[in-house]
Formats: structure tokens, sequence, C-alpha cells
């Protein structure tokens, strides 16, 4: 016990050290006061707009942040947002990878996850093609209007009540989209396996 309390001060010192180094010798954006090992996921209050804004009203436009082991650019200048996404949208194009993009993101090659390359641009042509294009929408138009008519009826049948209406949104987008996808609607009336719609409920809560 007497060597842990001994060396603990020890290594926390030769941590903060290092990093203060390794920030000056990398040229980081001003950053706040970092946390060992956990960096600034302290500063992660809600609403977080605000404490975001508060850091950049503090540190500048730009801000180097250390969330765990993520490290994360908050810009809050419009012009240097510009810079980022129109004269080096190639450098920021990247997506993080973490654990999320690994499981349900199949090892980092679905779209959403997919680093910015030849994959993710085959990808993006297939789903801009079979999905997005004017020709696709217009002949899945049904899904969104049945879709719309099945929402308009339950908010129709539950008058006089409160609604939550992020849900009713969330849940038509969900279906929309999984209809569109898969041919399969999760939420509301007509689902055709509870169990696989129970199923589908619980991933997403436990993702999202």
């Amino acid at each position: 016990m007497d060597l842990l309390v001994f060396y603990i001060p020890i290594v926390l010192a030769v941590y903060i050290i290092t990093r203060y180094l390794l920030n000056r010798t990398q040229n980081l954006p001003p950053s706040p006061f970092s946390l060992p090992f956990f960096g600034h996921l302290y500063l992660l209050k809600t609403p977080l707009y605000q404490t975001l804004s508060k850091v950049s009203n503090r540190y500048g436009p730009v801000v180097f942040l250390r969330f765990g082991s993520h490290p994360v650019l908050v810009v809050s200048s419009p012009s240097t947002a510009e810079e980022c996404f129109s004269e080096n949208d190639i450098v920021f194009a990247n997506r993080p990878h973490g654990i999320v993009g690994e499981y349900l993101g199949y090892n980092f090659t679905s779209i959403t996850w997919a680093s910015y390359g030849h994959h993710w641009r085959n990808q993006r042509r297939i789903a801009s093609l079979e999905l997005l294009s004017t020709h696709r929408l217009q002949a899945l138009s049904n899904i969104r209007l049945e879709e719309v008519k099945l929402m308009i009826s339950r908010l129709f049948n539950k008058q006089g009540e409160i609604v939550d209406m992020r849900t009713t949104f969330f849940e038509l987008i969900l279906n929309i989209m999984m209809r569109m996808i898969a041919g399969k609607r999760y939420y509301g009336e007509n689902v055709e396996d509870l169990e696989e719609a129970n199923r589908f409920r619980e991933i997403l809560e436990e993702t999202l």
C-alpha cells in the first residue's frame, strides 16, 4: 500500500509532463486542462453546445480536446469551418475508429464508418443510384405516403392525449428507412414479426 501511494504521484507527474511536452512539439491548438487518461471528458455537461461555446470564447475559435484517447477538434469560426470542409475536406473525411464502427459497421466497411477511399466512394455511388436517385425516390414514394398516413391515423386516435412528437417522428423515419432497405417496419401497427421488431428496438436503444 505504501509503495502504491509512492508510485501514483510519480506516474501522474510523468504523464502530465509527457503530455505537456508532446502538445508543445506537435504544435496543437490551445486546450483546457486535461485530466490523465480521461482527458476533457469532464467538460461533457448538458447542454453541450453551451459548454463548448464557453470553451471557445475562452481559448479561441479552434480548440483541441481529448475525450479519453480520442482527439477532438472544436471549430467555432465560420471561416475556419469553411476551410476545414471545403479546402481541406479530404483531410477531415475519415471516420474515427471505435468499437461501434468495428462491430455495428462490419469492421468499418459500411458506408457510415468506412474510411475515405475507393471502397467508400464505391458505396456512395451505389447508395446514390439505388437509394437516393430521383427515380428511386419516386418509386419508393408510396412507402413514405403510407407511413405518413399511418402516423396521422395514430395521432388522430390519440386526440386529447399528450403525444411525444419527437418519438413519433423518430419511429416514422425509422419505419421509412427500414421499409426502403429491408421491406420491414418495426414500429406501430402491421408489424409482421413482433419478436424481430422487439430485438431491433433493443439493439437500437443500446446503440443510441
